[in-house]
C-alpha cells in the first residue's frame, strides 16, 4: 500500500481548523500541533477551574478534522447561553474536559476524543500542560495572559512561555522529523503561531527538518498584534524568534478585497496585509502569490480547498 505524504501543521485559531477542512480531503496524512496558552473564554474558565490545557482551539481542530454525522459535529460544537455556570461553554470543552479527567492527561483524553469523531489525522497539543504566553512590548511593558496581549495596542517586541519545565509530546517531535511538509500558520502570528514555535524543541525541530517549510500568511492585519505589519514584517518575526531564517516558502492573497469589507474591518484597525515580492525574495521565500480568499458574512476566510490543493501541489513539486 503506497504510504501518503506527511504534512505536519502548527497554528491554532480560526485559521488552523478552516486549512484543515479543506486539506483532510486531500490524499495526505496530517498532524495537526496545536497552541495550548489560551487563556480566554470557556477554555480560560476550565482552564482555571481544573488545571488542565485549554480545549478550545483542539476541539475546532478535532470538529474541523472530524468525519461524523453533521448533527454530532454540532453537539460538539454546541455553546450554551443560558444557565449561570454553563453559559459561554462549549459542549466540546466540556468534554474534553471530562475525558481528561477520566484518562489522567490531556493528550489522552485529546486521542480518544479523535477516536470517537473518526478523526482523519493526528491532533496533538504542543504541549502536554497549560503553557502562559508573555509579551514584551516595544515600550518595555510586560503583558501576561494570552487574551490580555491584543488590548495593549502597542507593537509587540518578543513573547515568550513559561513555565521554563514545558516539554513537548514525543509524539510532535516524531510528526516533525518525519514530515515531507511543514506548514506554519494560517492564524495569530503573536498567540497562535510563536506558542507552537516557542515550546522547547518543537521550534528546533522545524528549522533542523528536511522538509518544505510554509508559511501561510495572513490576510488581515491585526489589531493590537500586527498593526500595518506587511508580509515581510510577519516573517521577519518568526526569524527573529526563532533566531534565523527557516521558511522556504510563502502563500500571500493577491485577490482584491472588496471595498465594503475593506471598510467593515477598518472599524476594527485591520487592514490587508501588503506583500512586496521582490523583498520578499530577498530574504529567501519563495513566493506563491494566489487568490486565497473567500468572504463568509462578510469575514474574509481562507479559501480552504484552494489552500489545500496549492500544498499538494507543493508536495508533488518536491518530488
Amino acid at each position: 500500500m503506497k504510504t501518503l505524504p506527511k504534512v505536519v501543521i502548527l497554528g491554532g485559531g480560526t485559521g488552523l481548523s478552516v486549512l484543515l477542512r479543506g486539506l483532510k480531503t486531500k490524499p495526505v496524512d496530517i498532524t495537526a500541533i496545536v497552541t495550548v496558552a489560551d487563556d480566554g473564554g470557556s477554555s480560560g474558565r476550565l482552564r482555571h477551574d481544573l488545571n488542565i490545557p485549554p480545549p478550545g482551539d483542539i476541539r475546532n481542530v478535532l470538529a474541523a478534522l472530524s468525519d461524523v454525522e453533521p448533527l454530532v459535529e454540532d453537539l460538539f460544537q454546541h455553546r450554551f447561553n443560558k444557565g449561570n455556570e454553563l453559559t459561554g461553554h462549549s459542549l466540546g470543552n466540556l468534554i474534553l474536559a471530562a475525558m481528561t479527567n477520566i484518562t489522567g492527561d490531556f493528550f489522552h483524553a485529546v486521542t480518544e476524543m479523535s477516536k470517537v469523531l473518526n478523526v482523519r489525522g493526528r491532533v496533538f497539543p504542543a504541549a502536554n500542560s497549560s503553557v502562559v504566553l508573555h509579551a514584551e512590548l516595544e515600550n518595555g511593558q510586560l503583558v501576561t495572559g494570552e487574551s490580555k496581549i491584543p488590548t495593549y495596542g502597542e507593537r509587540i517586541k518578543r513573547v515568550f512561555l513559561t513555565p521554563d519545565t514545558i516539554e513537548p509530546l514525543p509524539e510532535s517531535i516524531q510528526a516533525i522529523r518525519e514530515a515531507d511538509l511543514i506548514v506554519i500558520g494560517p492564524g495569530s502570528l503573536y498567540t497562535s503561531i510563536l506558542p507552537n514555535l516557542l515550546v522547547p524543541h518543537i521550534g528546533e525541530e522545524v528549522i533542523r527538518s528536511k522538509a518544505k517549510k510554509v508559511y501561510i500568511c495572513n490576510v488581515m492585519t491585526q489589531p493590537g498584534e500586527t498593526l500595518s505589519y506587511s508580509a515581510a514584517d510577519h516573517v521577519q518575526a518568526l526569524n527573529d524568534h526563532m533566531d534565523q531564517s527557516f521558511i522556504d516558502t510563502i502563500f500571500v492573497n493577491n485577490k482584491e478585497i472588496p471595498k465594503e469589507i475593506k471598510a467593515r474591518y477598518a472599524e476594527d484597525q485591520a487592514q490587508p496585509v501588503q506583500f512586496d515580492i521582490e523583498a520578499l525574495k530577498a530574504m529567501g521565500l519563495e513566493v506563491i502569490p494566489e487568490e486565497i480568499i473567500t468572504y463568509e458574512q462578510n469575514v474574509i476566510r481562507h479559501d480552504t480547498l484552494k489552500v489545500a490543493s496549492l500544498l499538494v501541489d507543493l508536495l508533488h513539486k518536491k518530488k
